[in-house]
């Protein structure tokens, strides 16, 4: 894996890290905080985890052509996904 694949899967972990886990929704800002964030911090985790996406896309066309970027970075994203997804369901399981 090139340090652009590696940069991109970062940058898209902590991208759904910030919209899913995402302290952007109310719910799991009480699940992880024990409650809910103002709105304005709530508005910058969206915006930074878009950002984060925005970035991630970039890294991954970076190193491939516009077409095997895009497919390269779908899989860097669905892997993140994941990985957020899972790390949610293993907290609440060790909880």
């Amino acid at each position: 894996m090139s340090m652009a694949h590696l940069f991109c899967q970062l940058l898209a972990l902590g991208a759904f890290a910030c919209l899913a886990l995402a302290l952007a929704m109310d719910r799991h800002q009480s699940d992880l905080f024990g409650k809910e964030l103002p709105s304005a911090h709530t508005r910058r985790l969206r915006a930074a985890g878009w950002v984060l996406l925005a970035l991630s896309l970039w890294a991954a066309l970076q190193v491939e052509p516009w077409s095997l970027g895009l497919v390269a970075w779908f899989g860097h994203i669905a892997a993140a996904a994941a990985i957020v997804l899972l790390s949610m369901v293993a907290r609440e399981r060790l909880r």
